[in-house]
């Protein structure tokens, strides 16, 4: 999603809020970070990031609360993550993370998304080789010099740090996410409108504008889905 990452996540963070979906999304990673670890964010460093990041969406508390005390019982729900990749309109790519409970009901649902608009499904590596997994983390209330120093003062490694309209983006390699973040909360940084790991294309594509209504329309059906969590892709959306 490129540099339009902020203004593309908070349009994406809106429609989710106002359909509630983004809440029960969360609630199940938290709940899977947690099984799969301690239930204490302090000592399951995945339970962190997945708190961390839905507190950018805006997540109740008691959601997350609510899905750690399911955690720390006797729930035996089990969930699979999975990784789809597959082509939209006029040779876009797309990425689809999901995770689930039954594996051929997530399936059928996302190769209908794809087929029902205009796309179609590919094989394994078909696309993740033109995208790079990222650590995106953005804030307001500091300049771009501003931060870059206080990572440069933090010894923290960073791939990027650009102004984004109001916010500053600093894109990271994945496993600095943590030290990014722990570096600029440590400078007085508490709150973040972007706290990410994703999968950012080496290449965007801009599509005429009768395809990339399609090819937005393949976006929503898929982020749609229950059993999605993310979904990534290569085209440079209009405002």
């Amino acid at each position: 999603m490129g540099r339009k990452w902020h203004n593309i996540k908070d349009k994406k963070a809106s429609k989710d809020l106002n359909s509630s979906r983004i809440y029960a999304k969360f609630g199940r990673e938290i709940y899977v970070a947690a099984k799969q670890g301690e239930p204490d964010p302090d000592s399951n460093q995945s339970l962190k990031f997945v708190i961390e990041r839905a507190k950018t969406y805006n997540v109740p508390k008691h959601i997350i609360d609510r899905a750690l005390e399911k955690a720390k019982g006797n729930s035996d729900e089990s969930y699979d993550e999975l990784r789809y990749e597959g082509f939209g309109p006029n040779g876009s790519m797309v990425i689809v993370d999901a995770l689930t409970n039954n594996v051929n009901r997530t399936a059928s649902e996302v190769r209908s998304a794809f087929t029902k608009n205009g796309g179609n499904l590919g094989v394994t590596g078909s696309v993740a080789y033109m995208f790079d997994a990222t650590s995106v983390i953005g804030l307001e209330g500091k300049t771009e010099d501003e931060v870059l120093e206080i990572l440069m003062e933090a010894d923290v490694d960073v791939r990027d740090v650009i102004q984004d309209e109001n916010a500053v983006i600093v894109y990271a390699e994945p496993d600095q996410f943590h030290a990014v973040q722990s570096a600029l909360k440590e400078a007085g940084i508490t709150e973040f409108t972007v706290a990410e790991l994703t999968m950012l294309a080496q290449n965007e594509l801009t599509l005429p504008e009768t395809d990339e209504a399609k090819f937005e329309k393949l976006i929503d059906a898929l982020e749609d889905l229950e059993d999605v969590r993310q979904v990534y892709h290569n085209v440079e959306l209009s405002e």
